[in-house]
C-alpha cells in the first residue's frame, strides 16, 4: 500500500516491529543502500501505534515507512522500497547516509 501524508518528516521514519519478516527485509534494503532511517518500535511506543493505525485505516502494519516527500509505504516489497529511494534521490532529496544513523531500536 502507498499513500501520502500532509506533513512529512525530514528523514525516513520506519514504524515497525523488529521480528516482522517484512521489516527485516526493508531494513536490509535500506542498510545495503547505505540509507539512514529512524526505527520506531511499535511495541514500545503507543503513540506510534496510533499514528500507524491512522495511516493504515486501523491496522498496525509493519513496516509503515514515512518519507521526506510525503509518500508512505506500508509493507513494501523490495522493489517498491528501492523505487521510492530512487524517486527521492532523483527529486533532489538528500538522504542521510547510514553513518549518520538516527536512533535504532
Amino acid at each position: 500500500m502507498q499513500t501520502t501524508i500532509a506533513n512529512p518528516p525530514d528523514h525516513i521514519l520506519m514504524y515497525a516491529t523488529p521480528y516482522c519478516g517484512d521489516t527485516r527485509r526493508a531494513r536490509r534494503v535500506l542498510d545495503e543502500l547505505g540509507i539512514a532511517y529512524e526505527f520506531i518500535d511499535l511495541r514500545q511506543d503507543p503513540a506510534a501505534g496510533r499514528l500507524v493505525e491512522g495511516i493504515t485505516g486501523g491496522f498496525r502494519s509493519s513496516p509503515t515507512i514515512l518519507f521526506p516527500d510525503g509518500n508512505v509505504l506500508v509493507e513494501p516489497s523490495e522493489r517498491e522500497l528501492m523505487a521510492e529511494v530512487e524517486q527521492l534521490q532523483a527529486a533532489g532529496h538528500t538522504l542521510a547516509k547510514a553513518a549518520q544513523q538516527f536512533s535504532v531500536a
